[in-house]
């Protein structure tokens, strides 16, 4: 019989492609691991993967066993958190990403928050790009995701929660004042500053630029200027510098304009932005608490816990 076990422990090594680390994450001896996977193959009869010297792969049966394996081992933890958190929600052990360009902004607003409301809660975070927190949804590695929305996975589901616009960052001696509103045209784009390549907010400043008159312009290419940065901070750092201009969420610039070298001027309306959202899979049990977890997020964006729990 086909066990979970020897299920988890073949997609431990079909991510990691190593006997070691595989048993390491899974937190047992590479002797374990290696004889549960040889328990598996004489179970089926069939050689899942291919030993070599420092390295192991998956045979092609074999990595569709694996993915195979994937779904039935996050239907199994679908099945806990079913029975597990009917009773109230926000209890017990919740997977949470966000993506860069929100996580440093957003959770101080949220995270006291769910502290207070939700004492059983034991919130696991992980930070990274739109496209690596879509693939553990789906895979059950992580419960739900705070990023922008569409998640563009037609297996995931959403809850909107807020607007996030952009602004423009320019040094301080820009000559416009900030009280000035600019249009895409009015914007360098040979002097555009933007994170590395796979965040998604690179992704949206591009759209946005594209609908100016110079979207001639090589975007993402000679006409912009990319460093490598994968923090909004370094981006604006570079902009305090004078090495150019950005474009950088609300939230975000709630926190970059405490540097005096820098200032945000509003972008004409319909002003650019996204779209905030806690996504998560459509088969999961668990909507009740991803409800109440969008509640608390609103929340700490508005300001509004913040304002009512605060003494007179």
């Amino acid at each position: 019989m086909v066990t979970l076990r020897q299920l988890r422990y073949l997609s431990a090594l079909a991510r990691h492609g190593h006997f070691g680390r595989a048993a390491e994450s899974c937190a047992v001896t590479q002797p374990a691991l290696s004889m549960q996977i040889a328990e598996l193959e004489r179970t089926l009869g069939v050689k899942v993967v291919e030993r070599r010297p420092g390295e192991v792969f998956l045979t092609e049966i074999g990595r569709e066993i694996a993915r195979r394996g994937d779904d039935l081992l996050t239907a199994s933890r679908d099945l806990v958190d079913f029975a597990r958190h009917r009773a109230q929600p926000l209890t017990g052990r919740l997977t949470l990403g966000v993506i860069p360009s929100l996580a440093p902004y957003l959770l101080p607003k949220v995270l006291p928050l769910l502290q207070r409301r939700f004492p059983e809660l034991r919130l696991e975070l992980r930070e990274s790009q739109t496209r690596q927190l879509v693939t553990d949804i789906g895979s059950g590695a992580l419960d739900a995701a705070l990023l922008a929305l569409p998640a563009g996975n037609r297996d995931l589901d959403a809850i909107a929660l807020f607007d996030d616009v952009f602004l423009l960052a320019v040094p301080a001696d820009d000559p416009r004042p900030e009280s000035a509103t600019v249009t895409v045209d009015e914007i360098d784009q040979s002097r555009l500053i933007l994170l590395e390549d796979g965040h998604c907010l690179r992704d949206q400043a591009l759209a946005f630029c594209a609908t100016g008159r110079n979207r001639a312009i090589n975007l993402g290419g000679a006409g912009t200027a990319t460093f490598g940065a994968s923090s909004l901070t370094t981006v604006i750092q570079m902009v305090a510098a004078g090495y150019g201009v950005t474009l950088i969420p609300q939230i975000a610039a709630e926190i970059e304009r405490r540097d005096a070298r820098v200032k945000f001027l509003q972008l004409r309306r319909p002003q650019p932005g996204r779209s905030i959202g806690l996504a998560f899979r459509k088969t999961s049990p668990r909507r009740q608490d991803f409800e109440a977890l969008g509640d608390v997020v609103t929340e700490g964006v508005s300001g509004k816990a913040a304002r009512e729990e605060a003494p007179a």
